[in-house]
């Protein structure tokens, strides 16, 4: 098969094309990688339980608290899961997720690196 210009086997894309398709790709992939990093969702389920949990401790009646041996549970486990949620939150905020590294070949015109002795 042969393209515009005569070369076979040729694909009609040039070096730049590759390149700047190469690096869209990259960035949908670093994008895809912070989005679905288990720190986000972790700390986003701990937070949405975590009010769930805390609004029925708020308003539990003196019989749950007293089936509980006078610990309002509900309270204590939903504002421990808010503090958990929020930590993940925070520390995905403090460290993000690096962009992978492009896994680079060595090309025809690369030289081997010499030993180190």
């Amino acid at each position: 098969m042969t393209d515009q210009s005569g070369n076979p086997g040729s694909s009609g894309y040039s070096d730049k094309d590759v390149q700047r398709e190469v690096g869209e790709l990259q960035e949908k992939s670093a994008t895809a990688a912070r989005i679905f990093d288990l720190r986000r969702i972790i700390g986003g389920l701990f937070v949405l339980y975590g009010v769930i949990v805390t609004i029925t401790g708020i308003t539990d009646d003196q019989a749950a608290i007293d089936k509980a041996q006078g610990v309002n549970i509900n309270l204590w486990t939903g504002i421990a899961m808010l503090v958990l949620g929020v930590f993940f939150l925070v520390w995905l905020k403090l460290r993000p997720t690096p962009p992978p590294t492009p896994d680079i070949a060595p090309g025809p015109d690369d030289e081997p690196a010499a030993p180190v002795k």
